[in-house]
């Protein structure tokens, strides 16, 4: 059984085209600190990766914040930033990844772009390779991760995702079963045997 104390957040620094998409991530953050569970994220104060952040901070919770130096004047203010309450600074983009990894207990993608992409994706790489296995979930507001599942489902169909058990992403649709889904979950870790290697849609 894993101990679930802090969920990263995967999303996009954009807030799309559909409100709903930042509805979403006020919801969940709100969702992450009610649990009483820190949002680890990507330090951005716009966009999607903003409400998430701000729906924590709202509810009273804990928000880690990690991003590189680069992005400091792209992706955040600095009087939103002065709203966390822990501030990490990187170097690089993989540094952010790696410090973001090491502080998290398991994984969320809401919707984003090709960065939010490349994270969830290299977390479920270092699953398929046993170095973690950290409960990993996609939010699939309006459908939006259907044709990435597909094409997992296609990859796995043409015999290319190996220890698939270990590659076991939850898809859940509304943003209020995420942190019980990832709770549960946890608590049904130590059973790899038992675990299913289609993707589960809660």
């Amino acid at each position: 059984m894993n101990t679930i104390r802090s969920v990263c957040v995967y999303c996009g620094s954009s807030p799309g085209r559909d409100e709903i998409y930042l509805k979403a991530g006020h919801a969940l953050g709100r969702s992450i600190a009610d649990s009483r569970l820190r949002l680890i994220y990507g330090g951005g104060t716009k966009g999607i990766m903003g409400a998430v952040s701000d729906g924590a901070l709202r509810a009273g919770g804990e928000v880690t914040g990690i991003i590189p130096h680069f992005l400091l004047n792209k992706e955040a203010t600095e009087a939103a930033l002065g709203r966390l309450d822990e501030l990490i600074v990187t170097q690089n983009m993989h540094e952010r990844k790696h410090t973001m990894f090491e502080k998290s207990d398991a994984f969320v993608a809401l919707p984003g772009g090709i960065g939010t992409v490349e994270e969830i994706v290299e977390v479920m790489t270092w699953a398929q390779l046993g170095r973690h296995r950290k409960p990993i979930v996609f939010v699939n507001v309006k459908n939006f991760w259907d044709p990435m599942l597909m094409l997992i489902e296609h990859m796995r169909a043409e015999g290319f995702v190996h220890t698939g058990h270990l590659v076991n992403p939850l898809v859940i649709d509304k943003v209020e079963s995420v942190v019980p889904a990832i709770l549960t979950a946890a608590a049904n870790i130590e059973t790899p045997e038992g675990v299913s290697s289609v993707i589960a849609r809660l």
